[in-house]
């Protein structure tokens, strides 16, 4: 049985077709679901101080937007999330903080195509996430 359904985001739009995979398995089994974004703390740290604030600012407005557009596009209440710290790390951690049965990501995020299957965030959590990960890939349009 799935009770509760963590929708991992960067707000890019590979993301979007996992989001729709997960809000489908979360309403047929009428479980809750949770949006978290991650604001990547590396990003944040390399920015020049001048201008640290502002970025950590711009991406965290980026993380509620990215999260609120879960939220919108569901039937039933989203809990909404933005974490700061190591994605995979932190996307680990909050399954383990509101004891969730599945956590849904994309398989690609926002840095592209660094890796040949599945990006470096996904591979992560499903390495180290304590409870099943489904990884959903964005089709290509001719798909």
């Amino acid at each position: 049985m799935i009770e509760t359904v963590v929708i991992a985001t960067d707000g890019s739009e590979s993301v979007s077709r996992a989001v729709e995979v997960a809000l489908d398995l979360a309403a047929r089994f009428d479980a809750a679901v949770h949006a978290l974004y991650v604001l990547e703390e590396s990003d944040v740290e390399s920015a020049p101080d001048e201008v640290r604030e502002e970025m950590h600012d711009a991406l965290e407005e980026r993380g509620e937007e990215a999260v609120e557009r879960i939220a919108s596009s569901a039937d039933a209440d989203v809990t909404t999330a933005v974490r700061e710290g190591r994605p995979a790390a932190e996307i680990s951690q909050y399954a383990r903080d509101v004891d969730a049965d599945v956590v849904a990501t994309g398989t690609r995020g926002r840095h592209g195509e660094n890796r040949f299957l599945i990006g470096s965030v996904a591979e992560r959590v499903v390495r180290t996430c304590p409870v099943p990960v489904l990884t959903v890939r964005q089709l290509a349009d001719e798909e």
